[in-house]
């Protein structure tokens, strides 16, 4: 057994040193390879599942997958990665609180793990902009977590908080961000150990505030806010307003505007200024998949 995995404590009895070892999880973490874990939250089956087939093909050992879906989903998930992924579940309803209990249900399942160390959240409409390689070796070696956080005046923003929250949460404050999000083990397990700011969240956030917009932002904004960019990974498309970002179908997938979601942003990764802001994207219809077969493995440099 390697040295640095023992340490000698003085017994109580004689006073002369035993010989103690690290709890055999401990160790067994520190052996085993890093791990990312995907976790898909979706209404029904991940519609994408071949090309995430493509993303993750040669990486085996190096990540985990997690499916939220409704309970009332009984269908079967394609490609072998997927299956038997589906953790216990209940039903979410858009806008509602139970969005974030789910979230928080995935991590929980995924930190069960000890080798998992970065936690991704994504959707079913979700695609990865980059290869594997590059999207592991970018959260492994950030320094940031990655939860969008804001302070936005007006309606959509602080109009929504909830005066009730006073004074555990202030006005000033509040926070909207994302749903979207990638966070390390330790602020993985912060989030679900929250026992103080997300009662007030499941109480008071009601139509018109949604707790997946608010909760995470200003939870990590008020208390880990050192350690978070501020910004999401996942790129989505607002232009055209509504409760809902743009949807993408067969004839918006092509080589150009896949490399545009790629690299058309500037952002600061690990104090330094990168056009690599983005990772995955949303919100690709199943009618898009074909495309995304044909043009994606090119783009992204799959299997590298």
């Amino acid at each position: 057994m390697s040295p640095r995995f023992i340490r000698y404590i003085p017994s109580n009895s004689t006073g002369k040193p035993h010989r103690s070892v690290s709890p055999p999880s401990e160790i067994l973490r520190r052996r085993q390879q890093p791990k990312l874990a995907f976790m898909f939250l979706t209404r029904g089956p991940v519609v994408l599942a071949p090309l995430w087939e493509k993303f993750f093909k040669g990486h085996r050992g190096q990540f985990s997958v997690y499916v939220h879906s409704d309970p009332s989903f009984n269908g079967s998930e394609s490609g072998s990665v997927f299956v038997g992924q589906r953790i216990p579940s209940k039903k979410v309803e858009w806008g509602n609180v139970n969005m974030v209990e789910a979230e928080r249900r995935l991590l929980a399942n995924a930190l069960i793990d000890t080798s998992n160390q970065y936690f991704i959240l994504l959707s079913e409409s979700c695609i990865p902009l980059y290869n594997f390689s590059t999207i592991y070796s970018y959260l492994l070696n950030s320094t940031h977590n990655f939860i969008e956080s804001y302070d936005l005046p007006g309606r959509v923003g602080r109009g929504r908080y909830n005066h009730k929250m006073y004074p555990t949460i202030k006005l000033s404050e509040w926070r909207k961000g994302s749903q979207w999000f990638a966070v390390d083990r330790k602020l993985a397990t912060e989030i679900i150990s929250d026992s103080v700011y997300f009662p007030l969240f499941q109480k008071h956030c009601k139509d018109p505030c949604y707790a997946d917009e608010h909760y995470l932002p200003t939870f990590v904004s008020m208390r880990f806010g050192a350690i978070n960019s501020n910004r999401t990974l996942t790129w989505v498309d607002w232009s055209k307003g509504g409760r809902h970002p743009s949807r993408f179908i067969r004839p918006h997938v092509t080589p150009e505007f896949l490399e545009k979601l790629r690299t058309a942003t500037r952002c600061r990764y690990n104090g330094r200024e990168t056009n690599v802001c983005h990772l995955f994207a949303r919100k690709f219809t199943y009618h898009a998949l074909d495309r995304l077969l044909r043009f994606a493995p090119r783009v992204m440099h799959f299997n590298r």
